[in-house]
């Protein structure tokens, strides 16, 4: 969760050009009030103590490995949330048809712990304010590797917001949720738990065998995804093969499917990705230049001067293209589910679960 790797993809994104087809705007940390749209007054008041004297505090979930406690930790939470909440206030408005922050998408928060690396649950806030404005429909995908346990949780008994998770089984990962009979109020809890090893072919065989048709028959006003990238096959803490291709061809499918059924209307925020200098950089760059509407060609060369960046700030060798070399090709689900395939039952397992609720067929 190094924050160079937040860094390098902005650096990469400047030096491709990518920056210079969006508006960079400035945002304010997140209120107490605005925090409180989803989380505990208590527990925000135990991360600012500890956020004042950098000491751990188990009962928020503060002073473990994966959120250890120090000096700063509110300021810095609070500010990644109120860049979240800025991108949905340009959306929600009319400012900005998409907007992203690619900080952001801490998606294990929950309303009275910390989680994951999480102390601020960003997307739910942001979702929790569009609602508060009027929202009637909010749909929220989640592309990380792991299960996006906080949004669901938060939102698990409100039909006003549709939660779509794929990521790896939770019999091999963390958090350990996400199993397809989580399906929340009138279904609008889904989840695809994928087997460790799904690769590019598999995880857009079931993003498209899931998604689209839920979010055709949802019609939200507002698309809310978080673009975490370690499904990628280089990251260290997760199971699934990936590569920078295909997760390039999820970002253009959800960009349609904002178009399509949300009226172009597109929150998009960072997430997971622990290959630090490999995959982050490059990926986000794609989201960001996919969002700008000026895709990057997988084609194109690293800038050395990116390069020299990387090296000079990790001492790593950076990658030379802005590709892994592969053109994923996928079945459409359509064509017939095969039951002897361990992805077809993954996918088989959520549309059982929950295409009743919506009026839709599980079947092909």
């Amino acid at each position: 969760m190094a924050p160079v790797r937040v860094e390098l993809t902005m650096a990469l994104a400047r030096e491709l050009g990518v920056l210079d087809k969006v508006e960079l705007v400035g945002c304010a940390p997140a209120t107490d009030d605005e925090l409180a749209l989803v989380h505990k007054r208590d527990y925000i008041e135990a991360v600012k103590r500890v956020s004042a004297n950098g000491l751990p505090d188990l009962s928020c979930g503060l002073g473990t490995q994966d959120n250890p406690a120090f000096a700063g930790v509110h300021e810095a939470s609070a500010l990644i949330a109120g860049a979240s909440l800025a991108a949905a206030r340009a959306v929600w408005t009319g400012e900005a048809e998409h907007a992203l922050n690619i900080a952001g998408g801490l998606h294990h928060a929950m309303p009275g712990v910390a989680s994951g690396f999480c102390v601020y649950n960003d997307p739910a806030v942001g979702i929790a304010w569009m609602l508060a404005q009027g929202a009637q429909r909010v749909a929220y995908v989640d592309v990380d590797v792991h299960h996006g346990d906080g949004v669901q949780a938060i939102f698990y008994d409100d039909p006003r917001v549709l939660t779509i998770s794929l990521h790896e089984s939770p019999r091999t990962l963390f958090p350990g949720t996400g199993f397809p009979g989580e399906t929340g109020v009138e279904g609008t809890a889904v989840n695809v738990a994928l087997p460790a090893g799904c690769g590019d072919s598999g995880w857009l065989r079931a993003f498209h065998a899931v998604v689209p048709p839920l979010l055709r028959e949802f019609q939200p006003e507002v698309l809310v995804s978080q673009q975490g990238c370690d499904s990628h096959a280089l990251d260290p803490l997760a199971n699934l093969m990936l590569s920078l291709d295909g997760q390039r061809q999820a970002y253009a499918a959800l960009h349609a499917l904002a178009h399509e059924t949300a009226g172009g209307r597109w929150v998009a925020t960072g997430g997971g990705g622990y290959e630090l200098v490999q995959v982050v950089p490059r990926a986000w760059t794609h989201l960001i230049a996919e969002a700008a509407g000026a895709p990057v060609d997988p084609g194109t060369l690293t800038p050395e001067s990116w390069r020299e960046i990387v090296t000079l700030r990790t001492g790593e060798v950076p990658p030379l293209h802005m590709t892994d070399g592969r053109s994923p090709e996928y079945r459409d689900f359509s064509g017939g589910y095969d039951p002897g395939d361990a992805i077809d039952r993954a996918i088989m397992a959520t549309r059982k679960a929950v295409f009743p609720f919506h009026g839709l067929d599980p079947l092909p």
